[in-house]
């Protein structure tokens, strides 16, 4: 393969190397895939998830709303921590906070005693774990569907709103009114209206009906919960979920199956928590790293990669842009001129030019009168450029007919030492000697200048 070959492969691979980096649809060069590079970090480094939790808290007691929906509820909220429990990332554990309160209301008609109400602060404190069904669903799923089980430690106090504003003890009448004394025919007293204030702590309210004592206000439970996860960007994600919160006790409302006239239905209390919650990847690494490469921090012109002409040479290198769509080109992107006359071979009509002959644009062979004649035809007087190749074309003829030998007291103005006196070294020595460093003499300058002609 030859060295221009070589050039033209090498040029080729590098611009393939660019095109890889376009756009499908708008064939334009990614310059930041050139700059920078993203590596997918294997083994990420996993720190807790902050979940904030909002929702409704209902209860499952024997003092229970008569409908079960968010409007009968109470609004909660829910603090939690989270982290991966195993290397495939299938289990989260769940460290959380529940601070909420339960309520409920029950009336009878037939029977007045079961007119009852409570109201209970909850503060939970919970281990949960959580699965993600990650051996079913891709990790990149936008959706995740969970289910989790675990165990909390509930504080409560239930109180009952027994009294009004004035602190007069509620009576409930069988005709559905509350009076503020008991029931008699003959007496109605005055009618009163709940105000909603529950004042009255039930554990230690010395009505017959309770009796209950005091009890614990403590209570382990157990939370079962099920949802699924909605993935916004790689660090923030939603979650629907509702868990059920078994508790361990029958006092959360203050009535219990057994113990007291007011006797409940068999088995513990439970509650409901329907709740929409955020969750925050603050302080886990990234699962990419971007790397910045070589002149990273250096701003490039989109034209350093372009190639206008095509002929796989970028235009910040190519002296010869213009170059017509598959023409053969050297390693410096310039259509080849195998006879070296200045027209390139798919203009040359005459391809096989003698060394040192005078040619015209097409590239054939021409007098010398005919090529002055055609380079002052370009205009009015003769350009630098043209001057300059004219000269170097006398000095390859004068060189290879004529020769001769450069007089001894003139051989130092030979500066390349090839035994002939240049158009160049000419102008040298005229200048240095207007210039005052060459000790000639206005008669040898003279000399200087017609042995120039003469050789």
């Amino acid at each position: 393969m030859t060295g221009i070959q070589c050039n033209r492969t090498r040029s080729l691979l590098l611009a393939v190397l660019l095109l890889l980096g376009m756009q499908a649809a708008a064939q334009e060069v990614n310059y930041d895939s050139l700059l920078q590079r993203i590596d997918t970090i294997a083994n990420p480094v996993y720190k807790p998830v902050v979940s904030f939790s909002a929702g409704v808290l209902n209860f499952r007691g024997d003092v229970r709303n008569a409908v079960l929906s968010p409007a009968t509820g109470s609004y909660a909220g829910q603090l939690n921590v989270s982290t991966f429990v195993d290397k495939q990332h299938h289990f989260v554990a769940n460290f959380s906070l529940l601070m909420g309160s339960l309520n409920g209301n029950a009336y009878s008609v037939d029977d007045v005693s079961r007119n009852l109400n409570f109201r209970t602060d909850i503060l939970s404190i919970g281990l949960h774990v959580e699965y993600r069904f990650g051996h079913f669903i891709p990790p990149d799923y936008p959706i995740r569907p969970y289910v989790s089980l675990g165990v909390e430690s509930l504080n409560f106090s239930a109180k009952g709103d027994m009294k009004d504003a004035e602190g007069t003890l509620y009576h409930y009448w069988s005709d559905g009114s509350i009076r503020d004394v008991a029931e008699n025919p003959t007496d109605p007293g005055t009618r009163l209206f709940r105000d909603f204030r529950y004042e009255t702590d039930l554990r230690l309210y010395e009505r017959e009906e309770f009796g209950l004592g005091g009890y614990s206000q403590r209570a382990l439970g157990i939370p079962l919960g099920l949802g699924a996860h909605f993935h916004m960007g790689e660090r923030t994600f939603f979650s629907l979920g509702v868990s059920y919160h078994y508790a361990f006790t029958d006092m959360l409302d203050n009535v219990a199956y057994e113990g007291t006239s007011i006797r409940g239905s068999r088995g513990n209390d439970s509650y409901l928590f329907t709740h929409l919650s955020a969750h925050l990847d603050l302080f886990s690494d990234p699962s990419t790293r971007t790397v910045d490469l070589l002149y990273a921090d250096a701003e490039f012109d989109p034209a350093f990669f372009d190639d206008e002409d095509g002929d796989f040479v970028l235009d910040v290198s190519d002296p010869c842009p213009g170059t017509p769509y598959g023409v053969e080109v050297d390693s410096l992107g310039c259509p080849l001129d195998g006879d070296l006359d200045g027209v390139p071979d798919y203009l040359d009509q005459e391809l096989a030019t003698a060394a040192g002959a005078w040619v015209d644009d097409r590239g054939v062979t021409v007098s010398e009168s005919a090529f002055l004649l055609s380079m002052q035809s370009r205009g009015n007087a003769m350009s630098r450029a043209d001057v300059a190749a004219y000269m170097a074309l006398l000095e390859d003829e004068y060189r290879l007919q004529l020769g001769g030998e450069i007089p001894e007291q003139f051989q130092s103005l030979d500066a390349d030492g090839d035994g002939y006196l240049s158009f160049d070294e000419l102008l040298l020595t005229i200048d240095q000697y207007f210039d005052y460093q060459l000790e000639l003499s206005l008669e040898e300058l003279r000399e200087v200048n017609e042995f120039f002609f003469s050789q």
